[in-house]
């Protein structure tokens, strides 16, 4: 993340703000657990007034890397000319079509968007964003669905616990759930995806307290 060279009044802005938001509305379905989420439409509602009475908007810029995958970037902005920029954070796409590139772009907007604002929803419905579950209906070459070893699932946790910025924590979770998808283990699937949703939570309390920090 990048800064203006100060941040006083954005961040007294965007305390303001925050104070005024509520919480992103979990209206759309997430047919795989059965479960609601907030999407890009439910967060934008409720930091779009906060935002502009208090002098802040935002821009999103979609960008890709050299192996297809997809992000954004994100910056926040305050009347005063003060801004504060979210690199990107890249994730790959299940099918290099316009629908797959367009799902992951939604995902990077909703997720970058809610961190830079300080809106947590719960993270419930992160294998949209990720890729479809792998078609495992019938036994294939490799076998049944098998359960992800302890080592395995002990270094992703590791690995996500030791992010202290949400795209490495994003990306650590990819990694994941991808790996236990790929052996078709559901168990090990929901416990990162409630490890990523706490983790995510306190990173973003840990920004907002040092936007609040600032002189």
């Amino acid at each position: 993340m990048r800064t203006s060279d100060s941040i006083k009044e954005l961040a007294t802005a965007l305390s303001k703000a925050q104070g005024a938001m509520a919480g992103a509305k979990k209206e759309s379905d997430n047919p795989a657990f059965g479960s609601k989420y907030a999407d890009l439409a439910s967060i934008v509602d409720a930091i779009k007034k906060p935002l502009a009475d208090n002098g802040l908007s935002y821009v999103q810029a979609p960008c890709t890397n050299d192996k297809d995958e997809v992000g954004c970037e994100t910056r926040l902005m305050h009347s005063s000319g003060e801004w504060i920029h979210a690199e990107s954070y890249f994730m790959p796409v299940a099918k290099a079509n316009a629908h797959g590139f367009g799902s992951i772009l939604t995902y990077s907007r909703r997720y970058a968007l809610a961190a830079v604002c300080g809106i947590a929803p719960e993270d419930d419905d992160a294998n949209a964003g990720v890729a479809a579950k792998p078609a495992r209906q019938k036994e294939v070459a490799d076998g049944p669905p098998r359960t992800m070893k302890s080592a395995e699932f002990i270094a992703h946790c590791t690995a996500m616990a030791s992010a202290t910025k949400v795209e490495a924590l994003q990306q650590a979770f990819t990694k994941a759930i991808l790996d236990a998808r790929a052996i078709g283990d559901a168990g090990a699937e929901r416990s990162f995806i409630e490890k990523k949703t706490m983790l995510k939570e306190e990173l973003t309390r840990v920004m907002q307290m040092e936007l609040g920090s600032q002189p």
